[in-house]
């Protein structure tokens, strides 16, 4: 086992760009509190750019960009669009996410009091957040009409990954009630 190479590995495998051998031996160097000679640092890598060309990885280490990164193999691209293609499927569109947020903040909350806020219809928006179970169904107001009351998931927890409600972070615009339209700020 090399120890020095597992280390520039999992290096290589988190940094979200190729990464350079001057970036990869200033953290090795910080880690180990000792200057770590660049022909170290190449050999191992060198040594992981042939461990992974072998056909049992599906990704291999590429040099590029003036660095190094970890990237799947031409042959797995099928795969991977698949999954990507399916991926952009669960985005939420810019409507959803306000929506979304507004539920979020203002739950339990009706569609007329959405709409009210957003300016415009929900019901395409509310349905779509309702499918992919991010939001659901907490009850009907005790108002005309009995309207029916929506709130946030615990799927709604698990993909924006939060732990509560309490998590989310306090807006500005929520806070407080000062600067609304036909207002003045007293000084």
């Amino acid at each position: 086992m090399d120890f020095l190479q597992n280390h520039i590995e999992a290096l290589v495998f988190c940094s979200e760009k190729p990464l350079s051998v001057a970036d990869i031996k200033s953290c090795l160097t910080e880690m180990f509190e000792a200057d770590v000679p660049e022909q170290d640092i190449t050999d191992a890598l060198t040594r992981s750019e042939e461990k992974y060309a072998a056909d049992t990885f599906a990704f291999q280490l590429y040099k590029m960009g003036g660095g190094y990164q970890f990237l799947t193999k031409p042959a797995y691209q099928a795969s991977i669009g698949i999954l990507l293609k399916q991926q952009s499927k669960k985005r939420l569109s810019t409507s959803a996410l306000e929506t979304l947020s507004i539920i979020a903040y203002k739950q339990p909350i009706s569609k007329g009091q959405m709409e009210a806020i957003r300016g415009v219809n929900c019901d395409y928006t509310v349905q779509k957040l309702l499918e992919k179970e991010l939001i659901e169904i907490k009850g009907k107001a005790e108002t005309v009409g009995k309207p029916v009351l929506y709130g946030t998931s615990a799927k709604f927890m698990e993909y924006f990954g939060i732990d509560s409600l309490a998590s989310l972070p306090t807006p500005k615009d929520f806070a407080s009630e000062e600067n609304q339209i036909g207002e003045t700020k007293e000084e």
